[in-house]
């Protein structure tokens, strides 16, 4: 399964589709300003409309702030329960109902680089659903201490 990604950042966009993959399209308030660090442009859940396979589901991303886990987004479609949260620098660990799936990394360039944990078979909806959180929200994040070090400096 290949998973085809058309992210439109300014406009608020994103339609993940593909053979055998249900669709997904995530889409930000028209009208509302882009930030400039979230490839969706937003990092607001009430901004944010989610649908798979033209089924309404719920996304709840976190503030994104000091420690790694609040860059953490939430879903649930189709009864199940999805979280993306950072793992490393570049990287986002993906999991379903609690279950770790596999690492996930994108840049915010609307590309997604997947790679499943040994043993995983990764369905048709966690393929679809990771692919489009990692490109809607870009992977990975700085360990808690180099952002505090790095407000420090900021405001030194």
């Amino acid at each position: 399964m290949h998973a085809h990604i058309t992210l439109d950042g300014p406009a608020g966009t994103l339609r993940v589709s593909g053979e055998g993959l249900p669709s997904v399209e995530l889409v930000r308030t028209a009208g509302t300003p882009a930030d400039a660090h979230t490839p969706i442009g937003t990092r607001k859940g009430e901004l944010l409309t989610l649908t798979v396979d033209g089924a309404p589901a719920s996304i709840r991303p976190a503030r994104g702030r000091l420690l790694r886990r609040s860059y953490r987004v939430d879903v649930r479609a189709d009864g199940v329960r999805y979280r993306l949260v950072p793992c490393s620098y570049g990287e986002s660990r993906l999991s379903r109902d609690g279950r770790a799936l596999g690492l996930l990394s994108s840049s915010g360039d609307g590309r997604v680089i997947d790679e499943w944990d040994e043993g995983v078979e990764p369905t048709p909806l966690d393929l679809a659903v990771g692919t489009a959180l990692a490109a809607a929200f870009g992977t990975g994040a700085s360990p808690w201490w180099e952002t505090l070090g790095d407000i420090i400096g900021e405001l030194i």
